[in-house]
């Protein structure tokens, strides 16, 4: 079969064997698959002596062979595959063997995968196989921290600095559904207009003085995800008692902040990363309850994996990007 692989520090598209699903195994004829920023910083992680590691993470696809004992699915289920891997109940932070599909596993970026059952869940109906291949790392992540870590509510305001990102583009839509105010910023103008479209109420140009675009309105709830160049500004937005949830670091990992400003504002700080299967499912009946459609940049076919992920690396995409497999 075909597959994006990593080996020994180039990234290639080229015949790897068909896997066989093993017991309590399913094996899925993959249709499209979803990109992520991990699928850049993998192979960073693997380093350039490594063997061949199929990438991806999230992706729709057909059952197409069980392994012995799976008896909840059967041969042409449509499914979405939850990269989460072995986290089922929902906990303060993931059990021990918690890990996330592609590494050190193969993953999503292949005609094939066999993976086990219980990372399978049942496609949603309303969504396009492009549309159902990005249901996977960023809903999940934006779910958890939206809800799970932030606990929005209704009448209440919520903050998202780098407005383009996949995650972003959930959290936009999740927030409104559930009658929060949603304010985002981005460095581009093109991007904010587009948040508008979604849902935001404001978008604000990230280089600007942001207490004064937002006339010192101060906020319930910051998600932080691009790290150093914003964390401080974010900070300085936030309510006494509010919130910050932070999932990533697009820029530099290390943040100095005041921690005397940080107690005399009684603020929480929390960090997340993913979920676990029972908010994946909480997750899913919300995009199935308000009919969420996934915002789709554009899509590659797997020969063009180089674009896809010259693209993703210089940060120009709305939403997300989608392989196409078969």
């Amino acid at each position: 079969m075909k597959a994006v692989v990593f080996e020994k520090g180039k990234l290639l598209v080229k015949e790897v064997g068909t896997p066989k699903p093993k017991a309590g195994e399913v094996l899925v004829a993959i249709k499209a698959a979803g990109l992520n920023r991990r699928d850049l910083y993998t192979p960073g992680r693997l380093g350039n002596n490594s063997e061949a590691l199929i990438l991806g993470s999230d992706a729709v696809g057909v059952v197409e062979e069980l392994g012995e004992g799976v008896a909840n699915w059967k041969v042409g289920d449509e499914v979405i595959i939850n990269p989460s891997l072995r986290w089922y109940e929902e906990s303060d932070f993931p059990p021990e063997n918690f890990e996330i599909l592609s590494l050190p596993d193969d993953g999503t970026f292949a005609e094939k995968i066999a993976i086990s059952a219980e990372q399978l869940e049942k496609k949603p109906s309303h969504l396009s196989d492009e549309e159902a291949a990005v249901i996977g790392i960023s809903p999940l992540t934006g779910y958890r921290a939206l809800f799970t870590k932030g606990q929005i509510q209704a009448g209440q305001t919520v903050f998202i600095p780098g407005a383009g990102s996949g995650v972003a583009t959930f959290l936009i839509q999740m927030a409104k559904n559930v009658g929060a105010r949603v304010i985002v910023s981005s460095r581009s103008e093109e991007k904010r207009q587009a948040a508008l479209r979604i849902g935001a109420d404001i978008a604000i140009d990230t280089s600007s003085n942001w207490q004064k675009e937002l006339e010192n309105e101060k906020i319930d709830l910051v998600i932080e995800s691009v790290g150093r160049a914003t964390f401080n500004r974010s900070l300085a937005v936030l309510k006494k008692g509010g919130k910050i949830v932070v999932f990533g670091a697009t820029t530099e990992d290390v943040v100095d902040f005041d921690l005397r400003q940080f107690f005399y504002g009684q603020f929480t700080l929390l960090g997340t990363t993913m979920g676990s299967r029972e908010e994946f499912r909480a997750c899913i009946d919300h995009l199935e309850k308000y009919e969420i459609h996934p915002i789709i940049d554009r899509s590659y076919i797997m020969d063009d994996v180089h674009a896809a992920f010259d693209y993703l690396k210089e940060n120009h995409q709305f939403g997300k990007i989608v392989l196409t497999i078969s």
